[in-house]
């Protein structure tokens, strides 16, 4: 019963709109204060644990790696080189708002900035082009759930801090998975390309131009090849190859591309040690609430619901996944995976799953929750951007959410898809 009265009041002030990190260290503050359970001293004790891991500092590597990129308008290369892959296919600019979420995911790991950046390019030119507002907004919303599944990921490497699962084996489980939310994405697109007669460029594919924005493009497509492949070759620790990868957009962006001042420098400093606090304050707030949960059995008695539903697979999939999706509409990605993330890797892991893959459904189906309605951080944002009714573009992510919701379906069920190359990665 407290575990339900507990959960009640964490939703209603979620939707109130109380910040996530005081509503997490406000509930155990309060009930410790009435119950006199322990000492209040436990309350800065856990959150000093929960953020007690080194790995942890990468966040504000990844975090700077973006803003230093969004300064340095790498993202604008992104986009035309984007546009050149794309040709005259139908709905193009839908296309490659998809595109560059994927090229974005591989130097930032947020979901929050792949949509703020890729919106702000690209939200402007299909408004122009006649897509619909809540359409442009559903695309750039539910296209930003890349950013945090291709690796680098900063949700990977906060459950793989939780889990003591490999970051490298995370990070290369999420390729093949990322890489099919965005195909299934533009098949969604394309779709609804031909239905409604959406634009299509006047340029056709060239191999030439494509090579051309490739070159243009090319140092900034080098940050993830060093990033990703210091850390699963084992070249390098996921915090030396941040700060590796941080350093590189640097010296592009100042002295290669040439659009990066000095004093742009201290904008770029000063948004990401700002993010990166806003994440850091939800991962320390959480401990406290992790510790009530489990003094108060609600992580156990998840823990034995799902697992008494294994003797039948296919239940036990169903469960899981509509678990996630329930979660996800009503409470942020980030704080589902630092609290629930571990829970249900393990009893994936007791059923029979391996911990790699069932780490990635976890962070799939979470950050899908991340533009879910009502509470997704994604779909506020993009709503923003695209300055259309909240409502509007609920109804317009019904076809992607259930699309990507099959996806994580077939991604449990089918382990290779995730296993494939981390398997590889340790022969």
């Amino acid at each position: 019963m407290e575990s339900i009265i507990l959960l009640v009041v964490l939703l209603l002030l979620i939707l109130l709109g109380a910040p996530i990190g005081f509503i997490l260290i406000l509930i155990p503050f309060v009930y410790i204060l009435f119950t006199d359970a322990v000492p209040l001293v436990l309350i800065p004790s856990q959150m000093f644990n929960a953020i007690d891991s080194v790995p942890l500092t990468a966040i504000a590597f990844f975090m700077l790696t973006g803003e230093l990129m969004t300064s340095a308008t790498i993202t604008d290369r992104l986009v035309a080189l984007s546009r050149a892959l794309i040709g005259r296919i139908r709905g193009g600019l839908a296309q490659v708002n998809v595109l560059v979420s994927m090229f974005f995911a591989g130097m930032n790991g947020s979901v929050v900035a792949d949509t703020a950046t890729v919106g702000a390019l690209v939200l402007p030119a299909m408004k122009k082009a006649g897509y619909p507002a809540a359409f442009s907004a559903a695309v750039t919303g539910v296209s930003s759930t890349i950013g945090g599944i291709i690796p680098p990921s900063i949700m990977m490497i906060v459950l793989a801090n939780s889990t003591e699962i490999s970051i490298a084996a995370l990070f290369a489980a999420g390729i093949v998975p990322g890489v099919l939310i965005g195909i299934t994405i533009m098949i969604i697109n394309h779709y609804f390309a031909i239905k409604y007669n959406f634009e299509r460029s006047d340029e056709p594919f060239s191999i030439r131009r494509a090579g051309k924005e490739l070159y243009r493009s090319s140092f900034a497509l080098l940050i993830p090849l060093v990033l990703v492949g210091s850390v699963m070759g084992g070249v390098a620790s996921v915090v030396e190859a941040g700060a590796i990868t941080a350093m590189v957009a640097l010296f592009t962006g100042v002295f290669v591309y040439r659009t990066i001042k000095w004093k742009d420098c201290t904008g770029a400093f000063r948004r990401a040690f700002r993010n990166s606090a806003m994440v850091f304050i939800i991962i320390a707030a959480s401990g406290p609430f992790s510790w009530l949960l489990t003094s108060l059995g609600a992580i156990g008695d998840l823990e034995q619901w799902l697992l008494s539903l294994t003797e039948s697979p296919i239940i036990f999939i169903l469960a899981v996944i509509l678990f996630i999706f329930l979660l996800g509409t009503v409470m942020d990605s980030a704080v589902n995976i630092i609290i629930v993330g571990p829970v249900l890797v393990n009893v994936m892991a007791q059923a029979g799953f391996p911990e790699v893959q069932a780490a990635i459904v976890v962070i799939v189906g979470f950050l899908i929750g991340s533009v879910t309605p009502p509470v997704g951080v994604a779909y506020f944002t993009a709503a923003t951007i695209a300055q259309v009714r909240l409502e509007k573009v609920a109804i317009a992510l019904i076809p992607y959410l259930v699309g990507l919701f099959l996806l994580l379906f077939f991604i449990l069920v089918v382990p290779e898809l995730t296993m494939f190359l981390p398997n590889l990665l340790s022969n």
